[in-house]
């Protein structure tokens, strides 16, 4: 059984599907009230009652679509950049400086620059290039990245659903989600990259303990963009769905999450239940962070940032909606070291509305 909340939502229509990013000539780029139900799985423990954060800060502003955030030791963090392949370092001042510009990327639809990842002075990057989705691996040194190693390449690539979230676990290995392109089928097919959450060593390989051997940790999924452990060590993901329901899946490894047979929650066994969903117009979920007790999800479509308290077993509680509307489409979402969260808008991808200071870098106090 299942609980149902109803809530009053400011929902912009999208362009390819329900789920996906962009207004169509059929349903213009409004936002409009409309009436959904997002539910979660019937908790097993009671989850905390969620604490509203503060309002943000302005870390830094006048971006262009920022993908992705990765903290460096000392404070500061590396901001990717979309359609410009920009990578950028941010301090907590808001001090903006230009780390490298990505030559081998193609920005276009969907795809460009986008996740980013930071493990002992080596940057690892996830980017749209001629043929491909690549991941990438780097020295960070005083005067900026030094020489690149290839570590994945044959991603598939596509106008939409590129994936891109790259985020190391606490097992210490490299997480990488992908998407399926918008061809549904590469989602069920393991010999694919497409539609999987990845996970790899430092040098690129499977990571030992894989489910089947090789890059593929689990697999059935449209277009993963967000990963977060909770302190339990369990993985999360949230997803974006077609034309019903967006979801936060708990990961398992090697199973099937349904899609394209699937979407939200079904009756077939071969295929794990998501345990959020919801409906399309108030999400389309992108980045995602766990601090203080919660999932805390950025949303395109949707405009907020949701906040997902988690019981000590990982079941969800009451999912809750913050800023709707305030600063447009939220992309990125990354938990701060030390508590709190950044998190960045997405106005300038060509499907929101930009506002005087977009796009930024907000500071979100949780706690």
């Amino acid at each position: 059984m299942r609980k149902l909340w109803t809530i009053v939502l400011l929902a912009t229509l999208p362009a390819c599907s329900a789920g996906g990013e962009a207004p169509t000539a059929e349903d213009p780029a409004a936002s409009v009230p409309a009436t959904s139900t997002p539910t979660t799985g019937a908790p097993t423990a009671k989850a905390p009652t969620a604490r509203a954060p503060r309002a943000p800060k302005d870390v830094a502003t006048g971006l262009a679509v920022p993908w992705a955030i990765a903290f460096l030791p000392g404070g500061d963090a590396l901001v990717t950049e979309r359609d410009t392949a920009r990578l950028l370092r941010v301090t907590p001042a808001g001090k903006v400086t230009e780390v490298a510009r990505i030559g081998d990327a193609r920005p276009g639809g969907e795809g460009g620059l986008l996740g980013v990842a930071v493990k002992d002075r080596q940057v690892f990057l996830y980017y749209t290039a001629e043929q491909d989705n690549r991941i990438v691996r780097y020295r960070l040194g005083d005067d900026g990245l030094g020489d690149e190693r290839l570590l994945v390449q044959g991603i598939p690539k596509g106008g939409i659903h590129n994936g891109g979230r790259l985020a190391f676990g606490p097992d210490g290995y490299l997480y990488a989600t992908t998407g399926e392109t918008g061809d549904r089928g590469l989602a069920q097919r393991r010999d694919s990259l497409g539609g999987k959450i990845l996970r790899m060593t430092v040098d690129g390989a499977p990571a030992p303990g894989n489910p089947f051997g090789t890059l593929v940790y689990s697999y059935g999924h449209r277009n993963v963009q967000g990963l977060a452990w909770d302190t339990a060590g369990r993985l999360y993901a949230s997803e974006f769905g077609a034309d019903t329901y967006d979801e936060i899946n708990l990961v398992r490894p090697g199973a099937n999450y349904g899609w394209p047979v699937v979407e939200g929650k079904g009756k077939d066994a071969r295929f794990v239940n998501p345990i959020v969903t919801w409906s399309t117009g108030e999400a389309s979920p992108s980045g995602m962070a766990y601090a203080d007790g919660a999932l805390w999800v950025g949303t395109l479509r949707g405009q907020r940032l949701w906040q997902v308290p988690l019981a000590r077993d990982g079941s969800p509680g009451a999912p809750v909606a913050h800023y709707t509307g305030r600063y447009g489409r939220l992309r990125a979402v990354t938990a701060v070291p030390g508590g709190g969260l950044w998190v960045s808008t997405s106005n300038k991808d060509g499907r929101g509305s930009p506002r005087p200071g977009d796009d930024r870098i907000l500071a979100v106090a949780t706690s």
